[in-house]
């Protein structure tokens, strides 16, 4: 952990190992570490669950709330499919929903059996995600981010929620599972002919930042486009180099928007609004680094991974939530903190869920666009800043 400035803002780099002690955790109950993968855990399984998964034929993942909760939900659905096959029960896989596409490309998603498949029907998803496809089900599982605590197992927490919620379900499934940390799953990505269009016109040549404006609380988590723009600017001037910066907005309602700003003295800076989730995960690959609170697009980004199976640096900004369990966990996935952020983290709290007030106005305008810049270089050079 390594103060960058001003004081209260601290970096945390994606390998830091968490110490038991230090946060507050719940006790796995078994030392992972010292169980085979597919040996029975020294824990009661959940008998009516194991009973009912035994049964299924079908796995159906369905998700219809907030994308970024849906993203590191994955591993839930990965800790299932992974115990099914341990038990050899044969099962086809489908995703419904917004997000069908995006799940496919992590390969959790298996082609249907050609006969319509035996057995009852499960459905894995969120809360509106079951209601709208699975309320009738034999079978529901339900991945609500406010369940799972931070587990602590072989003297380290794991406090990101994709290795909260296959953890919480290897418990209650009673089997030694076979995923390790990192527990997120990657998406693939592949051609794509936006993609394809912006190298063309040599938006993805040279050194190129992306940085994420959307958001579903803007006046809190905004860290607002003149400020990646400073934070651009301090880059580009510290590599004596021209950067290419793409802003990239959420909202789709008016469909995909591309304007292309005037040209600062180090940054070309284009506006990319409304882009598919589909298309920004094959886009996101081919930046060198990216920047954006803890927002959906932001998981993307850091799941995101390039044909080449490299992935850039992400950093996501943290203000009033707690830095490690809003992340994926991923090598490549990092933090800039406040005070705030850090004590949710060590109490394993959350401003909204536990109605904590902050005793300060805490938003995005605690993290000063040059000291960002000097955490993006030291990444930039394989450093830790």
């Amino acid at each position: 952990m390594t103060t960058v400035a001003p004081a209260g803002i601290r970096f945390h780099h994606s390998s830091l190992v968490i110490p038991a002690g230090a946060v507050h955790t719940t006790p796995l109950g078994y030392d992972r570490g010292g169980v085979p993968v597919g040996a029975p855990l020294p824990l009661a399984a959940s008998a009516e669950r194991v009973h009912r998964l035994s049964g299924c034929g079908e796995v159906v993942v369905a998700f219809e709330g907030k994308l970024g909760d849906t993203l590191l939900a994955l591993s839930g659905v990965r800790s299932v499919l992974d115990w099914l096959r341990l038990r050899s029960v044969r099962v086809a896989v489908r995703a419904v929903g917004p997000y069908a596409g995006l799940i496919a490309r992590t390969g959790l998603i298996t082609r249907p059996q050609a006969s319509t498949p035996s057995g009852w029907r499960a459905v894995i998803g969120d809360r509106p995600g079951i209601e709208a496809h699975g309320s009738k089900a034999p079978v529901s599982l339900v991945l609500d981010p406010a369940t799972p605590p931070c587990w602590a197992s072989d003297s380290r927490a794991h406090p990101d929620l994709p290795a909260r919620h296959y953890l919480a379900l290897e418990r209650r499934l009673g089997i030694r599972l076979p995923a390790v940390a990192p527990f997120a799953p990657t998406l693939v990505t592949g051609p794509n002919h936006l993609v394809e269009e912006l190298r063309s016109v040599g938006w993805l040549g040279g050194l190129t930042i992306a940085a994420i404006t959307a958001t579903s609380w803007p006046e809190r988590k905004d860290y607002t486009a003149q400020r990646f723009i400073t934070l651009t600017e301090h880059v580009a001037e510290a590599r004596q180099t021209q950067a290419r910066l793409l802003l990239i907005g959420g909202n789709t309602g008016d469909g995909l928007r591309v304007t292309a700003e005037v040209p600062r003295r180090h940054v070309q800076v284009l506006r990319l609004d409304g882009m598919p989730a589909d298309h920004l995960a094959d886009l996101f690959p081919h930046c060198h680094l990216i920047v954006g609170n803890d927002t959906g697009l932001t998981h993307l980004a850091a799941m995101a991974r390039g044909r080449d199976g490299g992935s850039p640096p992400v950093i996501g900004l943290y203000a009033r939530h707690s830095h490690s369990k809003w992340r994926t966990g991923l090598p490549h996935h990092h933090a800039v903190a406040t005070d705030l952020s850090d004590r949710m983290h060590q109490g394993d709290l959350c401003p909204v869920r536990d109605a904590i007030a902050p005793d300060t106005n805490v938003h995005m305008d605690a993290f000063p666009p040059a000291a960002l810049a000097q955490v993006g270089l030291g990444l930039l050079d394989g450093v830790r800043p």
